[in-house]
């Protein structure tokens, strides 16, 4: 069976179905320059959880990496919400 991304109707991304993990994952050692697209493009369609510079974290659903930025959904913890970030926000991520 082909893999098919999370898109709906008219191409539009359809949240995951299941909430995330109940835990925090531990925050890996973080680097002083911006995310790589390369880096976290393998936490493409993944439960991701990612700390932005100033050390708020969250769980996030990436799928879309750009040049600069990602989007995808953010839990929000009731519900997953379409979101985009700039990537020299990030401080470092996880996947799982």
């Amino acid at each position: 069976m082909a893999f098919m991304p999370p898109f709906g109707p008219q191409g539009q991304q359809q949240a995951p179905t299941a909430p995330p993990p109940q835990f925090t994952p531990q925050q890996p050692a973080a680097t002083t320059f911006a995310v790589d697209p390369g880096a976290i493009s393998g936490c493409l369609f993944r439960n991701t959880y990612v700390w932005l510079s100033g050390g708020r974290g969250f769980w996030f659903y990436p799928v879309f990496v750009g040049r600069t930025s990602v989007a995808g959904f953010r839990w929000n913890g009731f519900f997953w919400m379409y979101t985009g970030i700039d990537l020299r926000q990030i401080q470092s991520f996880t996947c799982f």
